[in-house]
């Protein structure tokens, strides 16, 4: 007969554990050097902390070298139209609350073709995670400027440089309507990285992360040198910001003490031009939730979506007295 303690000091294990090679598929097909591998490695061991079950989690996409993102997930997958990552990501989940749903979208294509897309899903603030690829270039297409791109880059497009001020997704993301969460973070900072997404993850509205991304190809000199300069990056930190270990914060020099729950102080900080700064800028977790609305008839069956269209259609029944 067992003795009764040994109950006592079993430990629960999970029906099924899901590891790192749970979430991943095929090889990355971006060029040595590319930020996009640091953030799919991010992501898959965000998912793997979170035991997301692969089947119920999905990454949507536009076009550019971001969206190449969903190949690359053992989970599913949409990649769509130039822009259109936006759209396709809302739809999903609007219809399906019990996904978790990574967007995963480019400079140029949040910020120019899905610009208006970009709008409406942050005022939908649908739970997702939204991660946009910011390189400050076309980079798929070879070299043509994009909405991010620094007034003189020389590019395809303007040979003799841009002409124009770039967006500041930072920025505009935060005068937004129902705006929820606005973080920033880099490719090459990998303990960063990782705890944006993470921080991300857990917010209860969508979570709009930008990713400073180097493109060793075709935009060397904005971040080449950048990843080894300690006085570049500035963190914003707070005890409700983005949880870094000591070890981790020993890799910044510049430090900003920053309250997320002030926007004002995000704008201000958002326009900072002395260096990049990386952590959580605004955190609302009580805005609306679009999602939460279209979820409230998931549980009707067949029989009872045909009355109830049936119903709406009676109204428009022409009867002859």
């Amino acid at each position: 007969m067992l003795n009764p303690t040994h109950e006592l000091c079993s430990i629960p294990m999970p029906d099924q554990y899901f590891g790192m090679d749970d979430y991943g598929k095929g090889t990355p097909r971006w060029c040595p050097g590319c930020g996009g591998h640091s953030i799919l490695a991010s992501v898959q061991r965000v998912c793997k902390d979170l035991q997301y079950p692969p089947e119920k989690t999905v990454c949507v996409s536009g076009i550019g070298c971001s969206s190449r993102f969903p190949h690359y997930m053992g989970t599913y997958g949409f990649h769509g139209l130039h822009g259109r990552a936006f759209p396709v990501a809302c739809g999903i989940k609007f219809r399906r609350p019990d996904l978790n749903v990574f967007a995963i979208t480019g400079d140029g294509d949040c910020c120019s073709i899905g610009a208006g897309h970009w709008v409406h899903a942050i005022r939908y603030n649908m739970k997702m995670v939204v991660l946009l690829f910011d390189n400050g270039i076309y980079g798929l297409t070879k070299k043509q400027t994009s909405p991010t791109s620094p007034m003189g880059t020389l590019s395809n497009t303007h040979p003799a440089g841009s002409v124009l001020p770039p967006i500041n997704p930072i920025q505009t993301t935060l005068g937004l309507a129902n705006v929820s969460f606005v973080a920033q973070t880099t490719d090459w900072n990998s303990a960063h990285l990782y705890a944006t997404i993470r921080k991300a993850a857990d917010h209860p509205g969508l979570a709009f992360v930008r990713i400073v991304q180097r493109c060793p190809v075709f935009m060397r000199d904005l971040y080449g040198d950048i990843a080894t300069n300690k006085d570049e990056l500035i963190l914003l930190s707070h005890q409700n910001g983005i949880d870094l270990k000591p070890s981790a914060l020993q890799s910044f020099k510049h430090i900003l003490e920053h309250d997320p729950s002030n926007i004002h102080k995000a704008r201000e900080h958002a326009e900072t031009e002395d260096g990049i700064p990386i952590g959580l800028f605004y955190q609302n977790t009580s805005s609306p939730r679009y999602d939460l609305y279209g979820a409230h008839n998931r549980g009707m069956n067949t029989t009872d979506k045909k009355w109830a269209l049936e119903s709406l259609l009676d109204q428009y029944t022409i009867r002859n007295n």
